[in-house]
């Protein structure tokens, strides 16, 4: 027999269910985020939002804390959710930890490299040499991305892994901005391919070195541009 005073179990499905739907709708408003189709400081108004996709509330407001953590928006006690700009001093942040982080990662993960795990890194240049050159920004962050994680991937430090993976989704934005406006894509390309040939031929201090100098140049690049921008007068950029 069932004991009366027992607990009702806890509705699990519609858990699941919340959680789904609010990772799709945070997935569509990443998209058009990273995308530049809601911009610095463009007002996300969880109504409308809810309304547009079908969903309650909860799984919208659920997905805009979820972009929250990933630093993509602003949440403000009266003002709502709110796209975020470009801080130079949060972009700094986020290239220090990289440059801290990646190069230990790599170190420990580049002697495991399979050769499956190269004809994949070199698919990824070689789709990214592609992009650049046809200017399609919507891919360049995706592929950057990628091509750092799967030389990371054997590092066998997850808790590391997991961070390096949110700060490169956080830098995704950062990234083609730096990639589009400035004078970073011939130099992303050739350091890309000089740092996939120096761990195949197991040179992992001089890649390690390199990653660093790789990753130090984008930010300091990113940041020349922003300053130069707030001299100018012009408002917080997004891409």
């Amino acid at each position: 027999m069932t004991n009366p005073a027992a607990p009702l179990p806890k509705p699990v499905q519609k858990t699941f269910q919340y959680r789904t739907i609010s990772a799709s709708v945070a997935g569509e408003l990443r998209r058009r985020i990273v995308d530049g189709e809601f911009q610095a400081g463009f007002q996300l108004r969880q109504e409308a939002l809810a309304v547009e996709f079908g969903v309650s509330r909860i799984p919208v407001r659920e997905a805009l804390m979820q972009l929250e953590a990933e630093g993509l928006v602003k949440i403000h006690p009266h003002r709502g959710a709110i796209v975020s700009a470009l801080s130079p001093a949060e972009v700094e942040e986020l290239f220090d930890l990289r440059a801290l982080l990646e190069p230990r990662l790599l170190k420990a993960s580049a002697r495991h490299l399979t050769e499956e795990d190269y004809q994949r890194l070199r698919d990824i240049l070689q789709e990214y040499s592609s992009e650049l050159h046809a200017m399609q920004v919507s891919r360049w962050g995706e592929l950057n991305r990628e091509f750092h994680m799967v030389l990371y991937q054997h590092a066998g430090q997850p808790r590391s892994l997991a961070i390096v993976a949110n700060l490169l989704q956080e830098c995704d934005r950062h990234t083609r901005l730096q990639l589009a406006l400035t004078d970073g894509r011939a130099r992303a390309e050739a350091e890309h391919d000089e740092l996939l040939r120096l761990c195949a031929g197991g040179q992992i201090e001089a890649a390690c070195n390199l990653l660093k100098t790789h990753i130090e140049g984008a930010g300091t690049s990113l940041l020349k541009y922003i300053h130069e921008h707030q001299k100018d007068g012009r408002a917080a950029v997004s891409v």
